[in-house]
């Protein structure tokens, strides 16, 4: 492919952005209109809450792909990753010779070249990361920016341009755009960088797990030495991907690592536990999140935050009033003494550490896991026999048949049936829905006092979160 128009010229003013309403997409869309630029923008389907985001900010957005969208002509064109090369409107650009670029390329060279960026990246706990090192780095008075994909709460949404130094970055492992199939973390070069853990997934792009290794090789070889990487110590894959890393390496875990975890318990809705710093004094935390795994990702913000100098004392009072990220152990309401919860878990792992994290909140009743399988990887038949033994938290299971499995080659496919077989010769009580009318049936009358339902899709889930507290 000619990629000679792939590059951001000088004194742009005018800015397109195809496929806009993606989160990444459209957080950059409204970021950029508040810089000063004139920025329009188009999708096949314009749908809240971004849409509201965009045209709040005066953003002109247009409904389907067309060459007109395009006219009078930008002066640059920024190409979403979910936009292939078949595309009307990128079809246009390239015919025409309009200088075009990715959403890593301009966040890169708009907001984040003249700040020290703080990257996340891992398969699991990006964006709950992110969010809790945007808001330790706002309550230190530091007034960061940052782009992270959900919306943070205390802040109500998921970018911020600040007049700091800092801007804190979820990188994603996934590829940037049809003209640059690498992971859109190569695109930046961190001041310091937290690596949560490197399993397999995307399996629409990435082969296997050897394949995800190598990219984020390949991210951390760049890595400047002057750089600080602080990766989970319990992960034997990054422990192999950072044997050779030039730059500063901290390991944080449960054990003997830099930044260490012990002491973990919950009391009163919040998770406790201790940090050990290298210099090997401890200090006690209480937060208000569930489960073992949000202790790691403190933990992870914790050796951040004191490479950028924050203070204890600080950072304690920072993860007091962490106020959470929608769509991450999200409670959406409680009816009839029954919570209900929106969570994005899909990956085996996820569910798993979730479902660990949220049982001891709730001893009074029951946990009831209700999972649609939605991603590429999740619908394919490479989990099979990993989730299983993932739902062995819950007490009772409900999987709902993929709504998009037909996008699945047949023979690759998620067998929904066998899983829930699978679970229920583990002792626990699964079952199978075609549909999401009947889950909510079920729930209405199965539910009681006291249980969480626990909804974990990486979608909307037909507002089932919504429709069940409206019925229950």
């Amino acid at each position: 492919m000619d990629l000679k128009g792939n590059f951001i010229p000088q004194n742009v003013r005018k800015i397109h952005m195809v496929a806009a309403c993606g989160t990444g997409m459209g957080a950059l869309a409204c970021m950029l209109q508040d810089l000063g630029f004139e920025v329009t923008g188009s999708d096949q389907n314009i749908y809240p809450p971004m849409s509201d985001f965009l045209i709040e900010k005066g953003i002109q957005l247009f409904k389907g792909f067309s060459p007109s969208n395009i006219e009078p002509v930008p002066d640059l064109v920024v190409i979403g990753n979910a936009v292939t090369r078949a595309n009307v409107e990128a079809v246009a650009v390239m015919e025409n010779n309009i200088p075009y670029c990715s959403m890593p390329q301009a966040l890169n060279h708009f907001v984040a070249r003249d700040k020290k960026i703080l990257l996340v990246t891992g398969t699991h706990g990006k964006t709950t990361t992110s969010s809790i090192l945007a808001h330790v780095l706002d309550v230190a008075g530091y007034d960061p920016s940052f782009m992270i994909g959900g919306i943070v709460k205390g802040f109500g949404s998921n970018y911020r341009i600040g007049k700091g130094d800092y801007i804190v970055i979820e990188g994603d492992e996934y590829d940037t755009a049809f003209f640059d199939k690498g992971p859109k973390f190569m695109h930046y070069s961190p001041f310091a960088a937290v690596i949560t853990s490197v399993e397999f997934d995307h399996a629409d792009i990435f082969r296997d797990i050897d394949h995800i290794k190598d990219a984020f090789r390949q991210f951390v070889s760049k890595i400047h030495r002057d750089s600080l990487v602080i990766a989970s110590g319990e992960d034997p894959n990054l422990k192999e991907i950072l044997n050779s890393a030039a730059c500063d390496v901290e390991y944080y875990g449960e054990g003997s690592y830099n930044w260490s975890l012990s002491n973990l318990a919950t009391e009163h809705n919040h998770t406790i536990f201790s940090v050990t710093e290298p210099s090997g004094s401890s200090i006690d935390l209480s937060v208000p999140m569930m489960g073992r795994h949000n202790a790691m990702n403190m933990l992870a913000v914790f050796g951040v935050a004191k490479r950028v100098g924050i203070s204890n004392e600080l950072i304690l009072k920072a993860v007091n009033t962490f106020a959470g990220v929608r769509r991450r152990q999200d409670i959406r309401g409680v009816r009839r003494g029954i919570t209900v919860m929106d969570d994005f878990a899909h990956h085996p792992s996820a569910v798993r550490e979730t479902i660990a994290g949220v049982k001891p909140f709730f001893k009074e009743g029951r946990v009831i896991a209700v999972f649609e399988p939605r991603t590429n990887s999740s619908m394919r038949d490479i989990f099979q026999n990993d989730y299983p033994q993932a739902f062995d938290g819950a007490d009772l299971v409900c999987i709902r048949e993929p709504t998009m499995l037909s996008k699945i080659p047949e023979q690759h496919r998620l067998c929904t049936k066998k899983l829930v077989a699978d679970i229920a010769q583990r002792g626990i009580s699964a079952f199978y829905f075609d549909d999401t009318d009947k889950i909510i049936d079920f729930l209405r009358t199965e539910s009681v006092s006291g249980d969480l339902l626990l909804i974990m899709s990486n979608g909307g889930f037909d507002n089932i979160h919504q429709r069940l507290l409206d019925t229950i």
